[in-house]
């Protein structure tokens, strides 16, 4: 191996800026011949348990003698943990002395294994330029380079994120809009995550707004209690039933439960990537309390960075017939807390049901927003002009912008310019860090497809689980460059990845998205609000309604048919 690192160095053709080995021996036997050389030598650290055969020490042993390992090389290279190690639970534990030991004796560190699309430490939200800051924007020093299979990365991390500041300003026009709040990090539509979702810079917080069986309105990401909190481990797990109106599978409802019910409840942190074994936050998977409309309404307000709140509404429909008139809750409650007289934020309500944004409109100067609740490949004209009746904003699915085939992007569609063209804006959803929640063209990157989709696909708002990841991507200052745009800062190209996979392994075509269609639009007006249906307790028997008397009306259906049984009888004999 010396003979051929000699050789190469010899040739005029060849420029070699550094030779690594992580054996002290070697790197001594050429240390004299790159002494004046502009090639750097440099050691790299392999285990702390694993041996160097030359020397019979460990590697943690050679850590403590740098003054040794000085006089051979210019630089180390040590894994990442050896200066940011983590515990077993894989949270960031206090940093060590590796990097300004080195430097004091004048070693250029540069830190290694990094690697986009393995699970790394809870401590950065599954955001890998936020695991490269730690290491060179961290206040107390910063390492020499890094050694990644991701280079786009870390080359946006120095050059565009580093030393950005809290208080950088915006670079481009780009909205935030909590899902659920920061439910990446904490139970989503708690305290804590809305707390979180305003800490890292969201525009507009979101409350997906539930209605319990006792008529309080709540922040919750679903109708069914199941998806978010610990029910199903407790005594209401016998209210288990099937509403196909609402749901396919069974589930437990949050109007089958009273407010004290879901209070004594449990969040539970969504792990929508669980499958790849990737959790969010398991110190905090129960963290946090759910907050009623008016509760998140208060904390809202008093968050002055907030550009706006937006509710949602589903499943208005059934829950009239039910006997709960939940548009009419939302704008009374908006109403108490005066966002129907103040202009400081926003306020939007969004659905995927016409029937409900028609409901509020002409009664409020609430931005409507219609959600589209699945991929298409287009909107027919009439579809568009439907939509702007009542409507000022669409939401649509990442694949409704860029179509995905296993994970490939395959094309661009003309949703977004056609609908912008109407003079909607577009929003779409959802973006995560966890990588696996990305195609395969954004190099496992969540800045990466954020900057696709705002550079690239050129939405209005982007709606995320992770609001910190895209505000700092809105204030990184590689943006609006024009012609001298870096290439690790412009948006990849759709189809182009998947133009490098060998025809034998390239997955098959797939039908493209439907056309949204004027029929997937139109709906007929809500239902007027029921009377009130029967109720369940919490041990999940029915409460028998009662006659004015006070006595229950199952017993007058008992009595109806055995008078007509003794009439009959009567007739025959």
């Amino acid at each position: 191996m010396r003979n051929f690192v000699l050789s190469v160095t010899r040739n005029v053709n060849v420029t070699v800026d550094y030779i690594s080995s992580p054996e002290v021996a070697f790197l001594q036997s050429i240390e004299a011949r790159f002494r004046r050389s502009a090639t750097k030598l440099v050691f790299r650290f392999l285990g702390p348990n694993d041996v160097d055969p030359s020397t019979n020490q460990t590697y943690d042993s050679l850590l403590k003698n740098l003054t040794f390992i000085r006089t051979f090389a210019s630089g180390i290279i040590v894994p990442k943990s050896y200066i940011w190690p983590v515990d077993a639970n894989l949270y960031l534990l206090p940093s060590t002395s590796v990097v300004l030991d080195a430097h004091k004796e004048g070693l250029e560190v540069f830190a290694s294994e990094f690697y986009n699309d393995v699970p790394f430490s809870f401590s950065y939200s599954y955001d890998p330029v936020a695991e490269y800051l730690q290491f060179v924007d961290n206040g107390n020093f910063a390492v020499d380079g890094v050694i990644s299979d991701f280079p786009i990365t870390p080359s946006a991390a120095i050059d565009c994120f580093a030393h950005l500041g809290k208080n950088a300003s915006k670079q481009v026009d780009l909205l935030v809009i909590s899902q659920n709040g920061a439910s990446g990090d904490f139970p989503g539509c708690t305290d804590l995550a809305y707390s979180k979702a305003i800490e890292d810079g969201v525009d507009v917080l979101d409350c997906p707004v539930q209605m319990t069986g006792d008529g309080t309105l709540f922040c919750l990401g679903s109708i069914n209690l199941i998806d978010s909190t610990n029910v199903a481990q407790t005594s209401f797990s016998n209210l288990t039933t099937t509403i196909p109106e609402i749901s396919q599978g069974s589930g437990i409802f949050t109007f089958n439960l009273s407010w004290s019910d879901i209070q004594s409840l449990k969040p539970v942190i969504s792990s929508p990537q669980s499958e790849y074994t990737l959790f969010r936050n398991p110190r905090f998977k129960n963290a946090g309390k759910f907050l009623t409309l008016s509760e998140f309404l208060v904390m809202a307000k008093n968050a002055s960075s907030l550009h706006g709140v937006l509710i949602g509404i589903e499943n208005a429909a059934y829950l009239a017939e039910q006997g709960f008139g939940v548009t009419d809750a939302v704008l009374n409650a908006l109403s108490i807390a005066g966002y129907d007289k103040q202009t400081a934020q926003t306020v939007m309500i969004q659905s995927s049901n016409s029937s409900v944004l028609m409901k509020f409109k002409g009664k409020t100067n609430y931005k409507l927003v219609y959600q589209v609740d699945e991929d298409i490949g287009g909107a027919q004209s009439g579809t568009i002009d439907d939509i702007k009746r009542f409507a000022s904003a669409v939401v649509i699915s990442k694949d409704s912008v860029f179509p995905e085939n296993t994970a490939f992007l395959t094309s661009v569609t003309d949703v977004v310019p056609r609908l912008q063209a109407a003079n909607l804006s577009v929003f779409v959803q959802t973006f995560s860090n966890e990588f696996t929640s990305q195609a395969w063209d954004f190099f496992s990157d969540a800045t990466v497809e954020i900057n696709s989709f705002y550079a690239g696909g050129s939405i209005n708002g982007v709606i995320t689980d992770f609001p910190k990841t895209s505000n700092r991507y809105r204030r990184n200052r590689c943006l609006n460059q024009g012609s001298k745009t870096p290439g690790y800062m412009s948006p990849v190209q759709p189809g182009n990845l998947l133009t490098l996979v060998t025809p034998a392994y390239l997955p098959p075509a797939e039908a493209p998205n439907p056309y949204l269609t004027e029929a997937d639009v139109a709906e007929p007006p809500l239902p007027s609000v029921a009377a009130k249906s029967p109720t369940s307790s919490p041990s999940g028997t029915a409460t028998s309604p009662t006659s004015p008397n006070g006595q229950p009306k199952v017993a007058a259906c008992v009595i109806v048919p055995l008078m007509a049984v003794l009439l009959a009888i009567y007739l025959l004999f």
